[in-house]
């Protein structure tokens, strides 16, 4: 009978933790995240620091990372955060930086250093 009852109270044991196990599980989980790509203009490994600093910052942005040759932008971001292309556009033209979408105002552009200066595209 005490073989029986040890037997009961192990199995019970391990339903429990099981139920725990998987309940705390959902908790664990982490947001899905969605890749993208964005043309954005700069010059130099300046510039490459400058915008991905700036997308890093961003709140969602999970990796950025900026190729000087071929000015693209790949980023990695929550996808609750459904507006975030939209959101890195208006930041790197406020630093000066047109993209694909956006051209960035002419001060925020003089305010580059020299060597990040990139010929403009005329929209």
């Amino acid at each position: 009978m005490k073989k029986i009852n040890f037997f009961v109270a192990i199995i019970i044991a391990l339903i429990t933790f099981q139920q725990a196990n998987a309940q705390s599980d959902k908790y664990e989980r982490t947001p899905g995240f969605k890749k993208e790509t964005i043309k954005v203009f700069g010059e130099c490994s300046m510039s490459k620091h400058r915008i991905e600093n700036a997308v890093k910052s961003i709140e969602g942005v999970r990796s950025a990372s900026w190729d000087i040759n071929s000015k693209l932008l790949k980023i990695e971001y929550s996808i609750f955060k459904k507006d975030m292309p939209d959101v890195i556009r208006k930041k790197l033209t406020a630093l000066g930086h047109d993209t694909d979408k956006l051209k960035a105002d002419d001060m925020a552009y003089q305010k580059l250093p020299v060597c990040c200066r990139y010929e403009r595209q005329s929209n």
